[in-house]
């Protein structure tokens, strides 16, 4: 398993270079609080900043890459650290703290 290194800060850009199955994979992600709906959203591209998945909802309790197996990616978590927490989403000021993004193998 693998934790994303996200903060609460809006419209972040990042790179991390993921272990997978048995190899790793570099990806660069966009990282967006949308005020509208409450929630944050994901971008994930390759290397050379092709798009691999777009506007993933971060939400608990499911791998959100499941409905894109095939492209081998692993699998992705929104996990809640913070038991304390009533809501199980994270609001545009916890992710990183009182919610982490787990990175893992193909399941």
């Amino acid at each position: 398993m693998y934790i994303l290194p996200v903060t609460s800060n809006p419209n972040q850009t990042f790179t991390s270079t993921i272990p997978v199955d048995s190899g790793s994979i570099r990806f660069n992600f966009f990282l967006r609080y949308n005020t509208e709906s409450g929630c944050w959203v994901l971008d994930i591209l390759d290397s050379s900043n092709n798009g691999l998945v777009s506007g993933i909802n971060l939400v608990t309790g499911v791998n959100l890459l499941e409905q894109y197996s095939y492209l081998k990616l692993g699998s992705l978590r929104l996990i809640k650290v913070d038991t304390s927490l009533t809501d199980d989403l994270p609001t545009e000021y916890n992710l990183g703290t009182s919610f982490v993004i787990v990175w893992g193998d193909t399941v």
